[in-house]
């Protein structure tokens, strides 16, 4: 699966991916990922890509042209591509988003920088926009990144133990239960003795339990979705 980074700092990009799970990933085929820096595409002698917004309004604007023309650039070769733009604007960004776009061939992450990006490319080049939540950032890059960590995760062969994407949060509306490791006792503190004694039917059950409590408790929103469908 390939992911297109369209960003001013793809420097930022390259460093996320070079490490850890993701790292081993492109280095094995199942993910690719490349950059494209809009400045390269600019018109302006001076390479610059922002300019103030008409109407006024305080900070400046990502210009049309050279975003057109780099998303032009990547639809060309890849007609099938599909395009994403980060933005607080958008619709929330949810696992089941994840595990959806996991079966596209490429994705385009379109990363923002200023106060936004002219809205007339988002009309013309969007095939979905999301947020990550209700908070404004400096750019879009960390949200890019995010979506594209999680939509790997879920490309067969990325994880090395595909049975772990079963019991994550969010699986049947839930958050994850709780997990332990070694010692048994830490500082006094203790595990449930049921996890020690091996009955893995009794654990799926407690498990289950805990996280409708963790849920219920950190996220009722989503517990009362949950309660109907358990």
């Amino acid at each position: 699966m390939r992911f297109s980074f369209v960003t001013l700092f793809p420097q930022m990009i390259e460093g996320y991916f070079a490490h850890s799970i993701l790292g081993r990933a492109i280095k094995a085929g199942y993910v690719q990922i490349d950059t494209l820096n809009p400045r390269e595409f600019s018109t302006n002698r001076h390479h610059k890509v922002d300019e103030p917004m008409i109407g006024g309004g305080a900070g400046m604007l990502m210009t049309p042209q050279p975003l057109d023309d780099v998303l032009t650039h990547i639809k060309k070769s890849s007609p099938e591509a599909h395009v994403i733009f980060l933005t607080p604007v958008g619709k929330p960004f949810r696992q089941n988003d994840a595990k959806r776009l996991a079966s596209y061939d490429h994705i385009v992450l379109v990363a923002g920088r200023y106060e936004g990006i002219d809205e007339r490319i988002i009309e013309m080049h969007a095939d979905e926009v999301f947020s990550v939540g209700d908070a404004i950032l400096t750019g879009g890059e960390l949200p890019a990144m995010m979506l594209c960590d999680a939509i790997s995760r879920n490309v067969p062969g990325v994880l090395g133990n595909s049975d772990s994407l079963s019991v994550e949060s969010f699986e049947e509306a839930l958050l994850e239960a709780p997990s332990f490791t070694k010692p048994d006792d830490y500082v006094g503190r203790g595990i449930v003795s049921e996890f020690l004694k091996g009955n893995h039917s009794k654990i799926a059950d407690l498990k289950k339990r805990m996280a409708l409590h963790k849920t219920q408790y950190f996220r009722p929103d989503l517990y009362q979705k949950a309660k109907g469908t358990l």
